[in-house]
């Protein structure tokens, strides 16, 4: 089975903390940072990480992450993985923000705004909305179903 296919639920919390602490950690400190229930819980979890080859444990104790692997749902960059909703949502921000920049400047030279001009800043601001929200909700179906784990 791939690795892919394996990496869901709490696997995938510690997969992805591994990731973005970039550093070894030993099964108390992973359980801290990623609000599991117990060392023992983490301890299971880097087992299965480590039998799909994707993290190792060093002499100390440590685990650190041995091959990154592409996450369904996130995107890695650099060293880091970040969930695919907020980085769609950071990308209309900075055109919602061009537009604004935009219609601020025609503003002051004395033009009127155009009726297609305001639809693309409303139909812009609607995708920052769809995206926030979408990722606030998949946030918080994670952190529920978190609980229900633990």
């Amino acid at each position: 089975m791939a690795a892919n296919e394996e990496l869901e639920g709490i696997t995938l919390r510690v997969y992805v903390t591994l990731v973005n602490e970039n550093k070894p950690l030993g099964p108390r400190e992973l359980a801290r940072k990623a609000n599991l229930s117990s060392p023992s819980v983490a301890y299971r979890h880097l087992q299965k990480l480590e039998e799909l080859e994707l993290v190792e444990k060093d002499c100390f104790g440590g685990y650190t992450v041995r091959q990154r692997q592409q996450v369904k749902g996130y995107f890695l960059v650099g060293s880091k993985l970040f969930p695919r909703l907020v980085l769609y949502s950071f990308f209309f921000i900075g055109i919602l923000s061009i537009e604004i920049l935009i219609a601020a400047a025609r503003l002051l030279i004395g033009e009127t705004l155009e009726y297609d001009f305001m639809m693309l800043i409303f139909v812009t601001s609607a995708a920052v909305a769809l995206f926030l929200i979408e990722g606030v909700l998949s946030a918080r179906s994670r952190q529920k179903n978190k609980k229900l784990a633990q």
